[in-house]
């Protein structure tokens, strides 16, 4: 991760450097009452959101964005790169004084994200240089601004996306994918990039008082964004981090009839960890949740992206396998479960003890699963099937994948 955080600072504290004789030398008139009004409007923006984005920040899966980029990218249309970047330093110090810090974000993560902010900054600045003072006046301008919005947008997700893989337990471009491809983020990035647009091209055309008719606009997206934040929190269990159980039937019941339009088959699995009772009877029901959330973990990463896995509740997990074009989905689905099962049963969980650490492993999976069609034609048909499965695998000695009807 240093090996990405060192070179980005680095190369924002040197592309500062390089701007600033040229920067200084083209501040256009009135540059200073820009900037003052840029500043304001953004510290107002931010201490009228405090309470939001801490509860934001609290309840954020994927990478944060603070819809600070509505007055940055405003910056960058109006001011030289190297002013603009003052503007970034301001509004960061500001923000992390009175959100992050409190929000737990450390000062060298503020650092990291101040740096990119700098970098996509400068870029778009450059980009709409091109067009003269003001790039609002032309087609070829506003040409420009739509490509430093890209240009920002760009810059900014790809450094920061790259340093929360990097960070995270799963360091595979299946994850950096996943988070770059997060359609609500990049919207909500998108839509603050526009609103900075639009702050800029009405402070260069009528004056710079229009800053402020973004504020209340400002401050009902921010409410709206943690409003989702915590609708997609209510979907997860909270144990495991996977989907909750009425989460996972609205998600699975889309994704097959996604697969009876396509004309494709589908697998459903049912996992029940054998003799939970006992680990909890045993070690107390602090380690079952680590118990569960190592479990949770383990079928995550036997399954992709794409496919839907939940927790049914106590112990149960359940999985639906998209299809692929494959001869034979039940071998593969079979396939998919054996490496599961063979995972959990190599896990060990460590837990603090009286004596000091200790390592509770040694548990063990059955697991029953149904394909679409053949096993039924709908999910509760499907869920039926292999819960009959999952439990003939216990009753024939445990730790065992059992693949519905042809299966029994």
């Amino acid at each position: 991760m240093l090996c990405v955080v060192l070179p980005v600072e680095l190369m924002a504290v040197l592309s500062l450097a390089a701007a600033a004789d040229h920067d200084i030398a083209s501040l256009p008139q009135g540059w200073l009452a820009r900037l003052a009004v840029l500043v304001l409007a953004g510290v107002i923006s931010t201490e009228c959101s405090i309470g939001t984005e801490r509860i934001r920040h609290r309840r954020a899966t994927v990478p944060h964005i603070d819809l600070s980029s509505v007055w940055t990218f405003a910056a960058a249309a109006l001011l030289p790169g190297l002013a603009a970047c003052a503007l970034v330093a301001i509004l960061y110090l500001h923000i992390y004084l009175r959100v992050d810090r409190r929000a737990g974000v450390q000062a060298h993560q503020i650092t990291f994200t101040a740096a990119t902010i700098m970098l996509a900054v400068q870029t778009a600045s450059a980009i709409m240089g091109l067009a003269g003072a003001n790039p609002y006046t032309s087609a070829f301008g506003l040409a420009l601004v739509a490509l430093s919005v890209l240009a920002y947008a760009a810059v900014n997700m790809l450094l920061v996306t790259t340093v929360v893989v990097l960070a995270g337990e799963r360091r595979d471009l299946g994850t950096f994918l996943r988070l770059l491809r997060s359609d609500n983020e990049w919207v909500l990035e998108f839509a603050s990039l526009s609103m900075g647009a639009l702050v800029g091209g009405a402070m260069a055309s009528f004056g710079l008082g229009y800053a402020v008719l973004v504020l209340p606009p400002l401050v009902m997206l921010h409410r709206t964004v943690l409003v989702r934040q915590l609708e997609e929190k209510a979907n997860l269990d909270s144990k495991t981090g996977l989907l909750n159980a009425a989460a996972w039937h609205e998600r699975a019941d889309h994704e097959l009839r996604r697969a009876e339009r396509a004309n494709q088959q589908a697998a459903v699995l049912v996992l029940d960890l054998d003799h939970f009772k006992l680990i909890n009877d045993r070690h107390g029901h602090l380690v079952g949740d680590s118990v569960l959330a190592a479990v949770a973990a383990a079928v995550r990463a036997e399954v992709r992206e794409d496919d839907v896995v939940g927790r049914f509740g106590g112990e149960e997990f359940v999985v639906l396998l998209r299809g692929v074009d494959v001869t034979d989905d039940r071998e593969r689905a079979e396939a998919v479960a054996e490496r599961i099962r063979r995972r959990v049963a190599t896990l060990g969980v460590e837990v603090p003890g009286p004596q000091g650490t200790v390592v509770v492993a040694d548990f063990t999976v059955s697991i029953g699963g149904a394909v679409y069609p053949p096993d039924g034609d709908d999910l509760v048909r499907l869920l039926e099937t292999a819960d009959a499965a999952m439990y003939q695998a216990k009753n024939t000695g445990r730790n065992r994948v059992r693949m519905g009807v042809a299966g029994s």
